[in-house]
């Protein structure tokens, strides 16, 4: 039941990350990149199994969890945590320049004609 859950949080991030980079406003593109860096956060922390007291990948006859213990999956997360947040301040540094710059929030700079 878990793995279907977080496979489903999973995907609902994504969506909605995808569905937001592709509107026209630059901080719903912001929000929809930290989605997507939040379900791609979740997946590669994921492949570290769900399960408690369970064995890490390893090869068959070496599954006792207190013998071995894989570090590669949080260290991947927190370093796509650290570069996601980096990327996110820089992301809306250049969007209050542009808003100052153009008065507009618009991705190309112009409010669409109505």
């Amino acid at each position: 039941m878990m793995p279907l859950v977080l496979a489903a949080a999973i995907g609902v991030l994504t969506a909605s990350g995808v569905w937001l980079l592709l509107r026209p406003r630059t901080f719903q593109v912001i929000i929809g990149l930290s989605l997507i860096s939040y379900a791609v956060n979740l997946f590669i922390f994921s492949m570290g199994r769900l399960r408690t007291a369970a064995a890490p990948v390893t090869a068959k006859g070496a599954e006792d969890p207190a013998l071995y213990a894989d570090p590669t999956p949080q260290a991947l997360v927190l370093t796509a945590i650290v570069i996601s947040f980096a990327l996110t301040a820089l992301f809306l540094v250049v969007l209050l320049a542009s808003r100052g710059e153009t008065g507009s929030d618009h991705v190309d700079g112009q409010e669409p004609a109505e």
